[in-house]
């Protein structure tokens, strides 16, 4: 081939050509998202409150200052994202999700310095005088349980929490009076292992420095005046277990004032397995009931007038009606934050019913959360608020759904074709309530009922339409000394339902465990839960990705070890999801927190009488095999003195010793040294055996935050067979 004849060959520059194409995708991607965001206007509002509550969340879930500010700066990024994409809804999303993320991180922050009190750093016998502002029966444990301010004595903090024996109370003891009392106190207790409850969390936000258990009499310095609300509470309770006497009286003195104190523990633990426990708590259902209670009733007094239903608009009545009834229950029930959340909802329901709107939607949603964020974010950290406000949601993204709608939708059909609607219904709600709250369920109590949806189904309508207004319709007849009748219905009615809770908490398979599951699991199932209910279009299945990541990722978490608690005291050697505890007299409180850490649904055995360790009087020697590696363990379990040279032998010849005393130097372990002065700094511990070690702590999880007494956790510890003893903070 001569020169003229060959093709004329033009070869581009790669980079340019690179460069073109990856524009190219960027803009392709970026249209996309314009479009997507374009198609779900309506729905980025949502997203706002959405992070509004991730930067609440992640106030909590992150170590202190050096987080929160490196939060904020990340939001003020992402805020400040928007103005460089003019014009575009990418750029406006940009701005809310950050503007959400830092008011968020802001208020969690602001609230916890606004509350911030006096605590109590260390246990003290004191005599301490205070004014009362809480009263609450404890009817099941026999304990009246005070809320004292104002507290005067040396070094105390001026708000305390107490429990005293119910016949210790003297007679004009209520809220207002002046006591005075000698009390063993101590700082709020603070998370017993890591993934528990954080009572200490609590303590902190309600402002109370201490908790303990009053010493001896108590003296009443100054009666409570009486005639306010918890005066008229306690009077209701009274009357009611009267009326009512036995386990369905405390059922009907929780539905009417919340106070499920005198709940027997077997009847609360069924209505737990049972996932009926939340037909106790007073919270939207009994707030839905009383308000749509009194709705219908005055609309339907009203129309009897002709001059009335011709004049006035008789709905907007009802619902003012509504609305004060349900301002007056939230009242009656003590201005909990579950019932004020579930009131404001009710409110703005009522409120869309006025203007003509739908009477539930998510953006009436948004706007409850939003208040309740805005008014007490700490909720958003608890049980209640999650709970509430996922099943509702779950709810409405259900119903909103087109296949839903057409489906569900009321017709002109057969009263048969009805009625399977009507439990198709209840069904699929049923169902969606469960996805949406088992997740956690399991975060929170590590456990869940499996058969919750078929119980609801009987329970919510039978609790809503027979017993309450059953309830009621005793309580206003009492006024003319005719309510027996009505009360007896009542007290069989709620006998079916302790009946149901206890028949199927009693079922094999009635209940799902597991150990602590990792943030960053629940976190992807609530993210993806978010997905799946705040976007209208197809592209909300995208969120069942990151939903069933998590759940995944939880379900693969294995359980520990051993667990340690923070005191050095108790001790459990998990085994196949068992737990086998130090001490087989530990309390009830004890067996269920060591129980739930090792997601364990039953009463933990013995680690001698089980035979999983040799012990004496004062120790018990075991071992762990994982992964083919064999570690052995010491746990002290009493106060003698032990001769020095058994110890030191004792310890070197085992991996890990636990001991709730200080050790001496000579106590030298192959790995892990866990004595007193170890575990005041980790706090409870949770302990991974095998081939890759790791230990979880108390103190890694609050580290930061200023309920926590413990600043700082565990060095990176080498596994066994790297060092011989481990290095902590407090050796260097």
């Amino acid at each position: 081939m001569n020169e003229r004849s060959a093709p004329n060959i033009v070869v581009a520059p790669l980079e340019p050509a690179l460069g073109r194409i990856s524009l190219g995708a960027f803009a392709g991607i970026g249209a996309t998202l314009e479009r997507l965001l374009e198609s779900e206007r309506g729905q980025l509002p949502l997203w706002f409150v959405a992070a509004v509550g991730a930067g609440i969340a992640g106030w909590f879930a992150l170590p202190g200052p050096g987080g929160w500010i490196g939060l904020l700066l990340l939001a003020a990024a992402l805020a400040a994202i928007g103005p460089m994409v003019p014009g575009s809804r990418r750029g406006r999303a940009a701005v809310g999700l950050g503007a959400g993320l830092a008011l968020g991180c802001a208020l969690a922050w602001t609230r916890s310095e606004m509350v911030a009190a006096p605590r109590l750093d260390r246990v003290a016998i004191a005599e301490l005088r205070g004014t009362v502002t809480k009263v609450e029966a404890l009817a099941a444990k026999g304990d009246v349980r005070l809320t004292l301010d104002g507290v005067a004595g040396p070094g105390l903090p001026p708000r305390v929490r107490l429990s005293l024996a119910a016949e210790a109370a003297p007679a004009g003891l209520g809220e207002g009076a002046v006591v005075q009392l000698r009390a063993r106190l101590t700082p709020p207790p603070p998370m017993a292992l890591p993934g528990g409850h954080d009572f200490a969390r609590d303590a902190w936000f309600r402002g109370t420095g201490a908790v303990g258990r009053a010493i001896g009499p108590v003296t009443l310095v100054r009666p409570a005046a009486g005639g306010g609300m918890s005066d008229v509470r306690a009077r209701l309770d009274r009357h009611i277990r009267e009326a009512l006497p036995g386990p369905s009286g405390t059922i009907a003195t929780a539905l009417a004032t919340g106070d499920q104190n005198a709940v027997s523990e077997a009847d609360a633990e069924a209505m737990r397995r049972s996932g009926l426990t939340h037909l106790l708590s007073v919270s939207g259902l009994h707030i839905a009931a009383v308000v749509g209670a009194a709705m219908l009733l005055s609309l339907r007094l009203l129309a009897l007038s002709e001059r009335l239903a011709l004049r006035v608009n008789l709905v907007l009545v009802a619902a003012a009606v509504g609305a004060l009834a349900g301002i007056g229950y939230t009242w009656l029930t003590g201005m909990q934050v579950p019932t004020v959340r579930s009131c404001i909802a009710a409110l703005l329901v009522l409120g869309g019913i006025a203007l003509g709107r739908d009477a539930l939607s998510l953006r009436l949603i948004a706007v409850g959360a939003l208040a309740i964020m805005v008014w007490r974010p700490e909720a958003v950290a608890g049980a209640s608020f999650q709970f509430s406000f996922a099943a509702v949601t779950a709810i409405v993204a259900l119903h909103s759904l087109p296949w839903a709608r057409r489906l569900l939708s009321a017709r002109d059909d057969p009263l048969a074709v009805k009625a399977g609607r009507v439990l198709l219904s209840l069904l699929l709600t049923g169902l969606a309530v469960e996805v949406a709250l088992v997740p956690l369920a399991l975060y929170h109590f590590h456990k869940a009922g499996l058969y919750g949806v078929l119980a609801n189904m009987a329970a919510i309508p039978w609790t809503t339409f027979v017993i309450m207004p059953l309830e009621a319709l005793a309580l206003l007849l009492d006024l003319a000394g005719l309510g027996a009748p009505a009360w007896a219905a009542a007290g069989w009615a709620i006998d079916r339902l302790l009946g149901l809770a206890h028949f199927v908490a009693g079922q094999d398979g009635a209940v799902a465990t597991l150990p602590a599951m990792p943030r960053g699991a629940f976190a992807l199932m609530v993210g993806g839960g978010l997905w799946l209910c705040l976007w209208a279009g197809p592209v909300r299945a995208l969120g069942l990705a990151p939903f069933a990541a998590g759940a995944l990722w939880a379900a693969a978490t294995p359980a520990p070890d051993l667990l340690v608690s923070g005191d050095g005291r108790h001790l459990a050697l998990v085994e196949d999801g068992v737990p086998y505890l130090l001490r087989e007299k530990s309390g009830d409180f004890t067996r269920s927190i060591f129980g739930e850490a090792a997601g364990f649904d039953g009463d933990a055995p013995g680690l001698a009488s089980a035979g999983k360790a040799q012990c004496s009087r004062d120790s018990c020697v075991g071992a762990v095999e994982r992964d083919g590696r064999r570690s052995t363990f010491l746990v002290t379990r009493s106060a003698h003195r032990m001769r020095w040279e058994e110890l030191t032998r004792a310890c070197a010849a085992v991996d890990i010793v636990v001991s709730d005393r200080w050790l001496p130097r000579g106590c030298t372990p192959r790995w892990l040294k866990l004595d007193r002065r170890t575990l005041e700094t980790t706090g409870g511990l949770a302990i991974h055996l095998g081939e890759r070690p790791r230990i979880d702590s108390v103190a890694e999880r609050t580290a930061g935050h200023p309920w926590s007494e413990r600043r700082t956790g565990l060095a990176v510890i080498p596994p066994p067979s790297a060092t011989r003893q481990a290095r902590f903070p407090m050796d260097r």
